[in-house]
């Protein structure tokens, strides 16, 4: 039985990335008549994080998440499979932090401890965008919004970015409808990534966006607001079903 027909529309769970809020999604238009929730991250574990998505709402719900809010999503999934209807995650990674990873977070964990926030904003703006080249409307927008997410956020997102894992095995076992997201430009998150992510999920359709870098609902809005359109219609025509064994 669709889900609508037994439980009103699915709600949408938004969980966006490192060093953004919900102005992420300022330009995507959310399926009309669904209730969406934004979740910030300001817990300093991937399972703490997953368990503040899950207790969002009550029941199933569409899960939609862009880099770190993606990984939080894929610990949603791994721990209740059976309350995640649709999935659609953009601009992400499955696999585990690689060693220069750590190095890379304890370097802006200890500049930031020092009172310099700003250059690890700084620091991390170009990845933002395609081909690392921002233009000054895009950047201070991204500074206006990592500055509004503040420096104790992030370095609690920091804290869990070093305590994710390779996800690819949960993946495996999902039965969701799933929409994967990758901007053709993103050097912090390529295409590869995203094409892994798409093997490893049944039924998993990869979406590749020319000239988009790693913040697409910035750069790619339409193409997004496709893809959770897409999603969630077949989540709602989806009965929910437990991960396979």
């Amino acid at each position: 039985m669709p889900y609508e027909d037994r439980a009103g529309p699915l709600p949408l769970v938004v969980v966006p990335g490192m060093l953004c809020d919900a102005s992420l999604w300022r330009d995507v238009d959310f399926p009309e008549g669904h209730d969406v929730h934004h979740i910030p991250l300001r817990r300093a574990d991937i399972g703490a994080l997953a368990e503040d998505v899950l207790a969002t709402v009550p029941g199933p719900f569409v899960l939609v998440g862009l880099s770190l809010g993606a990984i939080v999503g894929f610990e949603a999934l791994r721990r209740a499979p059976e309350r995640i209807a649709g999935l659609c995650v953009m601009a992400t990674n499955a696999g585990a932090p690689r060693p220069e990873q750590y190095a890379a977070w304890r370097a802006m964990d200890e500049l930031i401890a020092a009172g310099r926030f700003t250059d690890v904003v700084e620091e991390t703006l170009p990845d933002m965008f395609p081909d690392r080249c921002p233009t000054p409307g895009a950047a201070r927008r991204y500074r206006g919004m990592a500055h509004a997410v503040g420096a104790t956020a992030a370095r609690a997102q920091l804290a869990a970015q070093a305590t994710r894992t390779d996800a690819t095995g949960v993946l495996r076992t999902a039965r969701c409808p799933t929409g994967v997201l990758a901007g053709a430009r993103d050097t912090l998150c390529p295409p590869a990534f995203h094409q892994a992510i798409a093997d490893s999920v049944p039924g998993a359709g990869l979406t590749l966006l020319p000239d988009a870098g790693h913040l697409l609902p910035w750069q790619r809005p339409e193409a997004v607001t496709a893809a959770l359109r897409e999603v969630v219609t077949a989540a709602t025509n989806t009965t929910p079903a437990a991960a396979a064994p």
